[in-house]
């Protein structure tokens, strides 16, 4: 059992385009929302601690503000704070004012307890921060050093309040942005699962209906596609249209060869049955004439086989040079001479494109009296190659008639007549065109072939 041909093992997929399109989708959906989230946390936690710390400044202010100094020279209160929670005893609230010699004045709530008092670093006057010097919770402590008047002493005031409030309120907080974030992450998701189910969607139905023509139920992807999609579904139609092309080309090259070859076989067929005692030269006829067709379908299918490929192109200039050389082997006597452009590409194979020159150069050299001219030529999109020789040409009646296959007007020198009929084929399978007129300059035969020409 023959191997399976590279070509026809199924494509290995690399995975699937709608979850690498919603993996790519959730991974920055995530970091996205992550981002934000920390940063709204961070600033909605900035301003529910500023908030709190602008109470406890309220209260250091409010404290300031009642200081005075008694005929001892310490320091007490002229009206009492507001807050009830001074006067409870560990109520979370505290405050205390600390003067170097003299003893700590604390608010009652402290009781048995004392604030630590440390240095205030140098050259500041207030300061805020956390500490853990009571066991029942940590304290959001707001110090600052003032003189008041008439006393020459340095009075540290402090206000403290136990963080509980404050870290359930971020707590609460920060649960609140999670369910958030969550909810709006898991919204944005499936958004993005619909959005890519929903715009691949027409990439399911070209599935669809490519399968639908694979298995004939249709000839064209009819239904209406996305811009997106739109010239995809062109270029599909055109490739669908250039192989039935291909198709019908090939079904009417066969039957036209059958029906070529079956008058032939005929002939000798009868000549056989017969006994004829010319079968010998029937049988070399016929097989030439068979020879022919063959000849001019094989080449005409080649053609077509290699005008499928896009990106079929040759150069003029060195094709030129190599018929030159090959023709200028078999034809001592001729001169062939090349001009014009010399970097001209066109749309064609160069195996194609050697034997359409070949053929015409050959003639040329065949059928004239030695001198050849080749000119290259640009004429908008096409190249255009001419070629003229000093023979003595051909009426003008009688040119479309050398395009016939067999057709020869000079039976006296070697041929098949196929050459300038495989060429018109070969170049009209390309876009181009061959036309036979008369030459100006040397007198003999002019032919103006035109190829489209590579951008």
């Amino acid at each position: 059992m023959a191997a399976p041909v590279e070509d026809d093992l199924p494509l290995k997929p690399t995975g699937s385009l709608t979850q690498r399109l919603i993996a790519i989708s959730a991974f920055w959906i995530f970091v996205l929302l992550l981002g934000g989230g920390l940063t709204l946390d961070r600033v909605l936690t900035q301003t529910v601690t500023d908030n709190f710390d602008s109470q406890l400044d309220y209260v250091l202010a409010a404290m300031i503000a009642s200081s005075e100094i008694d005929p001892e020279g310490a320091v007490r209160l002229n009206r009492p704070l507001g807050d009830q929670r001074f006067l409870e005893a560990y109520s979370g609230l505290y405050f205390q004012i600390s003067g170097n010699g003299y003893e700590r004045f604390p608010s009652p709530s402290l009781w048995d307890r004392f604030l630590h008092v440390s240095p205030m670093p140098k050259g500041q006057l207030v300061r805020i921060y956390d500490s853990n010097e009571f066991s029942d919770g940590t304290l959001r402590i707001m110090e600052r050093d003032v003189r008041l008047p008439g006393s020459p002493v340095l009075w540290r005031f402090q206000v403290a309040e136990i963080r509980t409030a404050l870290d359930n309120q971020i707590k609460k907080l920060r649960h609140t942005l999670f369910k958030a974030f969550l909810i709006l992450g898991s919204g944005l998701i499936v958004i993005t699962v619909l959005q890519v189910t929903i715009g691949l969607w027409p990439l399911r139905k070209l599935r669809v209906e490519i399968s639908a023509i694979r298995n004939g139920q249709a000839s064209r992807i009819r239904d209406r596609m996305p811009n997106e999609v739109a010239p995809l579904i062109e270029e599909l139609n055109a490739l669908l249209r250039h192989n039935e092309r291909q198709a019908e080309e090939a079904r009417r090259h066969a039957g036209n060869l059958a029906h070529a070859l079956k008058t032939p076989l005929t002939v000798i067929t009868n000549e056989a049955n017969a006994d004829s005692a010319e079968l010998k030269a029937v049988v070399l006829r016929e097989v030439m004439t068979m020879r022919r067709h063959v000849d001019h379908h094989l080449a005409r299918a080649r053609a077509i086989g290699r005008r499928g490929n896009a990106q079929s192109q040759a150069e003029v200039w060195p094709s030129l040079l190599a018929v030159e050389r090959a023709v200028t082997r078999l034809y001592p006597h001729a001169t062939i001479d090349l001009a014009g452009v010399k970097d001209a590409v066109v749309r064609i194979e160069r195996q194609d494109l050697d034997e359409i020159l070949g053929n015409l150069i050959e003639n040329a050299a065949k059928y004239g009296q030695g001198r050849v001219f080749v000119t290259v030529e640009r004429n908008n999109n096409q190249i255009e190659i001419l070629i003229e020789d000093d023979g003595t040409g051909i009426p003008e009646n009688m040119r479309d008639q050398l395009f016939k296959r067999g057709a020869r007007l000079d039976t006296g020198k070697p041929g098949t007549g196929l050459g300038l009929a495989i060429v018109r084929d070969v170049v009209e399978i390309y876009g181009g065109q061959v036309v036979l007129e008369e030459s100006e300059d040397l007198g003999g035969l002019f032919v103006r072939l035109t190829l489209p020409m590579v951008k």
